[in-house]
């Protein structure tokens, strides 16, 4: 839609006003013509592609279109009359193709497809910047799109390399100076929001034009405007290079009309009336009609109209002003427009009122994919050659307005496509301001903790492997987590504000679900505590401050239920991730309290540090799948007997969130009975939800089987992963060996007690096999 209404096409530019044959009629052939509007289609098809084909050399390399504009002197010398010359001109800017030779190829593959192929981003910015070089025609081309980082800033990230265009080599064509000026230029735009226009790059200062690529290429002239979108937000920058030589040796620069069809191609229209108003405007002087409105249904009913948009024509010589008028749904007669609504076909008539003939079409605009009609476009009294008088619509603008038809029913999906994006932006902001202000602490809080003085970590036992935060209080597991960050000196090198980290620690513990008997906020803290205590020298400073971080969020919000149970019961988050629910939430949920005011800890951090630190924080978070860990195991054990450094992050993440079956015997037996509590109500809810039989672990039924499952936990996931971390966190190892005795001597009086010989035999074998490790993968 912005080529469609570029400048250089305007209905009402200089080039288009201007007619051969003025003061010349030939008033009989072009009746003729419009009324055999299939023979006239398919010969000026051929005419104008004899034109442009014997034409062309007298230009540079561009768009199928760009002819048009440099051939109209010489088109205007073919002989014709004035309707042909318009025709041949619409022939060229329609977009919808008849045969190969008619229309621009990439519009046209992009509207062929509608709105049900879009292709990727890149693929679509591709095709735009490829169609706009050749359009303007330059050598080469890039694009950026605005990326939004924490806090808010806005940085461009590159889609689209200094490519050359046309005759020039593919590839990349920048030297490492060319690319600063580009990103100069690019910086430049994206803060001002307006275009840049630069005629000759050897007198800025940014760049040293002595610099060449091997091939000889330089950078002469650059052309670049600002991508925005209807709110008139900038999104993206896109630069053009080197206006192409004409081969006379002189240097083209970009002009003023460059960049209005650069700026025109890029920018979102503002409204869909606006974007219906300029498609209506362009057909009107072609069809020679007074007035064409557009009717949009109302949505409560299906049989009258809620909106319309009406345009007069007003001849003026041999030009013509288009108005756009503001007026009432009363004021207009609607039957037609509802006669088309209710049969959805094309309606052309006209009848003869005292010596007069009052013509109108109407044609129904349908949805691409539906069929419904969702608009009805009208075109009213067709002016007849000598302008004092109406006739009746052909078949020539019977087809011109069906096309029409087309694009608005496009227009109209794009501006409703538009319009729910706007409504779900709007209720995302909502939602996260209610979400930031119901989760942020209270300001006593975290004044609170900021004047507190908080426990050394010996005091607060955090050192020790069997850490327990049973019994201790509230404010104390708040205290003990800034304890951790202050000894591993995070505050200090990352210049953390105190009371950022003091409001985010206590956002954090806010993040969890008290009714939730596990995944809550003391065992984060318990997770936290047994990183804190395992992480030696050879993390770098960076990867201490993500893993910290990751431990702390890495089960924010838990629901208290599985990702195979999220996603059975198709919830909104299994419909958002696919997999991985619950941990892309859990990352996703410690991004917004990251980003939340007042909780910024990372703002001290540079660009590649705050983007290095968010990644590891999303692979430790994400690390924590059991089943991602179960499916990798035995790449992460191979890696680790070879010292490779980045999967111990993710293994200490996995023996780290499962400490708990390390921990002393009694707060051991106790965390299991409430992972028991939380699994065997999700037995539940599938047993009646589902109506199918819960894994074991999560059947109430096998409650009395909790001690042999236990064993079997420990066998199959935590003893190999702490066997194989063993120089990293051998205390957890130990913990783990004497809590599966335990919970073996608690199986075998169960099964003494119950006579289960079956079982006994299996825990026999376990009993056998307790200092083995099970057979490496």
């Amino acid at each position: 839609m912005g080529w469609f209404f570029s400048p250089l096409w305007s209905p009402r530019s200089k080039a288009r006003s201007r007619r051969f044959g003025d003061g010349m009629r030939s008033d009989q052939v072009e009746a003729w013509l419009d009324d055999h509007s299939d023979f006239t289609r398919a010969y000026f098809l051929r005419r104008m592609y004899w034109a442009i084909t014997h034409l062309a050399p007298l230009a540079p390399p561009a768009s199928p279109f760009l002819p048009v504009g440099l051939f109209l002197p010489s088109v205007l010398a073919l002989p014709t009359c004035p309707s042909l010359l318009n025709l041949c001109i619409l022939l060229l800017q329609r977009l919808q193709p008849v045969d190969r030779d008619e229309g621009c190829p990439w519009m046209m593959e992009l509207l062929r497809g509608g709105l049900s192929w879009m292709g990727s981003v890149v693929e679509l910015c591709q095709g735009a910047v490829l169609h706009a070089g050749e359009l303007l025609a330059a050598e080469g081309s890039c694009l950026s799109l605005v990326k939004k980082g924490c806090g808010g800033r806005s940085t461009l990230e590159e889609v689209i390399a200094p490519t050359a265009l046309g005759c020039l080599s593919e590839g990349n064509i920048c030297s490492r100076a060319h690319l600063e000026l580009l990103r100069g230029i690019m910086g430049c735009v994206l803060a001002t929001g307006s275009p840049m226009n630069l005629k000759d790059t050897s007198e800025d200062p940014r760049f040293d034009s002595d610099e060449d690529q091997p091939s000889g290429f330089k950078i002469r002239t650059v052309l670049s405007v600002p991508i925005k979108n209807h709110r008139g937000e900038v999104v993206g920058v896109v630069v053009m290079i080197n206006k192409r030589s004409f081969g006379d040796g002189s240097v083209s620069v970009f002009t003023s009309m460059d960049e209005k069809v650069l700026s025109n191609h890029m920018d979102e229209h503002h409204s869909f009336e606006v974007l219906l108003s300029k498609m209506a405007a362009t057909i009107m002087p072609f069809t020679h009609a007074q007035y064409c409105t557009i009717f949009i249904p109302s949505e409560q009913t299906s049989i009258s109209f809620s909106r319309v948009i009406h345009l007069e024509c007003e001849e003026l010589g041999s030009t013509c002003q288009i108005y756009r008028r503001e007026r009432d749904i009363s004021d207009i007669d609607p039957s037609y427009a509802l006669r088309t609504l209710v049969t959805m076909e094309t309606l052309n008539m006209s009848e003869s009122c005292q010596g007069s003939v009052k013509s109108l079409i109407c044609c129904p605009v349908r949805n691409e994919r539906s069929e419904n009609v969702i608009a009805v476009c009208q075109l009213m009294n067709k002016r007849s050659r000598d302008l004092d008088d109406m006739e009746a619509f052909n078949k020539y603008d019977e087809r011109l307005l069906e096309d029409l038809a087309v694009y608005c029913g496009l227009a109209l999906q794009y501006a409703q496509a538009v319009q729910i994006t706007e409504e779900r932006r709007a209720s995302i902001e909502v939602t996260q301001e209610v979400l930031a202000y119901h989760i942020t602490a209270a300001e006593q809080e975290i004044q609170a903790l900021q004047e507190a003085t908080v426990p050394s970590a010996e005091s607060l036992h955090i050192l020790d492997f069997h850490f327990s935060d049973f019994g201790l209080p509230e404010d104390l597991t708040t205290q003990a987590t800034i304890r951790m960050f202050l000894d591993l000196n995070l505050v200090q090198e990352f210049n953390m504000d105190y009371k950022s980290l003091c409001q985010w620690v206590l956002t954090v513990r806010r993040g969890y679900r008290n009714n939730v008997p596990y995944h809550n906020w003391n065992h984060a803290l318990s997770t936290a505590q047994s990183m804190f205590a395992m992480l030696m020298t050879i993390f770098s400073r960076l990867e201490i401050l993500a893993l910290m971080i990751a431990t702390l969020n890495h089960d924010l919000d838990h629901r208290g239920v599985s990702n195979s149970y999220i996603e059975r019961s198709q919830q909104p988050l299994a419909q958002l991730y696919g997999h991985s629910s619950l941990e892309n939430h859990h990352y996703n949920l410690c991004l917004f309290i990251l980003n939340n005011t007042g909780s910024q800890i990372l703002s001290g951090l540079c660009k590649e540090d705050h983007r290095t630190v968010l990644h590891m924080i999303k692979r430790a978070i994400l690390a924590t799948d059991l089943t991602v860990y179960m499916e990798r195991r035995s790449e992460f054990f191979s890696l680790a007997k070879k010292t490779i450094h980045s999967p111990h992050r993710s293994m200490l993440m996995t023996a780290s969130d499962l400490s708990a079956i390390t921990k002393p015997w009694p707060e051991q037996k106790r965390i299991a009975s409430l992972v028991a509590m939380e699994f065997f109500a999700q037995g539940d809810k599938e047993k009646e939800e589902f109506k199918i039989k819960p894994i074991d672990i999560m059947n109430r039924e096998n409650s009395t089987r909790l001690p042999y499952m236990q064993v079997e936990y420990i066998d199959e996931i935590c003893y190999p992963l702490y066997k194989v971390l063993f120089d990293t966190c051998s205390p957890l190892l130990n913990g783990c060996k004497k809590n599966r005795e335990n919970w073996l001597h608690l199986a075998e009086e169960a099964v003494e007690d119950n006579s289960e010989n079956s079982s006994s035999v299996t825990l026999e074998t376990h009993k056998n096999n307790k200092e083995e490790t099970q057979p490496e993968e």
